[in-house]
């Protein structure tokens, strides 16, 4: 049994591996083809386009994919969501599509824009996000540089933004957000039903949520006095509650933690202070709740 997994080629291409790698599970890609080699012999690849995803998910094709809720919902098929990635090409976050006109566009609201022409990607959400406001409008699908379409070509575009940089180069105003998307693990309904491949496609997500959850994350391991513990434990935050365990000395415990890699530049100095011993502060690859 091989698990045939789709993995997203384009933008989110790289920002994927690298999830993977750090889930503990290579890809080997090669830019010839669209097949891709694996760590584990029980998994192969294939990269494909976020936006054909859904389809050779639900048809059957791949067992498995990630690629964005904005697609599955673009698309209308039936797969299973396994789980939800929050991370983007450039960012561990998620994305937004957004109404954007010129910035010195007259339309304010999208009301405004009734009997205009829209242009998106995104075209069948956009129609129906239209018609469900009860506005009229032209909906025309685009094949790229869709920023820079206002005014000549379209009176507004819907388009995806992480930052929001291109739109700001293109003069463009946002009206509003007409979605919020993120990565998902999404599955083929026979292949879900299935002992085996959902056992698979289940520790997959488990490792790449924990891969997810890790990330800006360090562990903290210190050494203290039981009389110091109280004021050592006011002083970090945690994931749950930090593990307190004795050692050899029965006066002193061990304190291990993990904490935002932000907070250790000012929180090991406070730690120090606090008489704490043998700080180590060390990176982390999966945080599995």
């Amino acid at each position: 049994m091989k698990l045939r997994l789709g993995i997203p080629k384009g933008s989110l291409q790289e920002a994927t591996l690298g999830l993977f790698a750090r889930a503990g599970l290579r890809v080997y890609t090669n830019a010839r083809s669209y097949f891709a080699a694996t760590d584990d012999p029980d998994i192969e690849c294939l990269l494909i386009r976020a936006q054909e995803m859904a389809r050779y998910v639900e048809h059957g094709a791949l067992d498995a994919g990630l690629t964005g809720l904005d697609w599955v919902l673009e698309s209308g098929l039936d797969v299973v969501k396994v789980t939800d990635l929050i991370y983007a090409k450039q960012s561990m976050g998620r994305v937004k599509w957004v109404l954007a006109v010129p910035e010195d566009s007259r339309f304010q609201k999208l009301e405004d824009l009734a009997g205009q022409i829209i242009a998106t990607e995104l075209v069948s959400f956009t129609r129906n996000y239209f018609a469900n406001r009860n506005v009229d409008v032209r909906v025309e699908f685009s094949w790229g540089a869709t920023e820079v379409k206002p005014p000549l070509l379209a009176d507004a575009i819907v388009e995806v933004t992480e930052t929001g940089s291109s739109l700001r180069a293109n003069h463009l105003r946002i009206i509003e957000t007409v979605l919020d998307s993120n990565t998902q693990l999404v599955a083929n309904h026979a292949a879900w039903a299935d002992p085996l491949r959902r056992q698979k496609i289940e520790n997959l997500a488990v490792m790449l949520s924990g891969a997810i959850a890790a990330h800006g994350r360090v562990g903290l391991m210190l050494n203290v006095l039981k009389s110091d513990l109280p004021a050592v434990l006011g002083l970090l935050p945690a994931l749950k509650n930090p593990t307190v365990a004795p050692l050899a000395d029965g006066q002193w415990v061990a304190v291990n933690t993990i904490i935002e890699e932000t907070t250790a530049w000012s929180l090991i100095p406070k730690l120090k202070q606090a008489n704490a011993q043998g700080i180590v502060e060390y990176p982390l690859n999966k945080v599995v709740m």
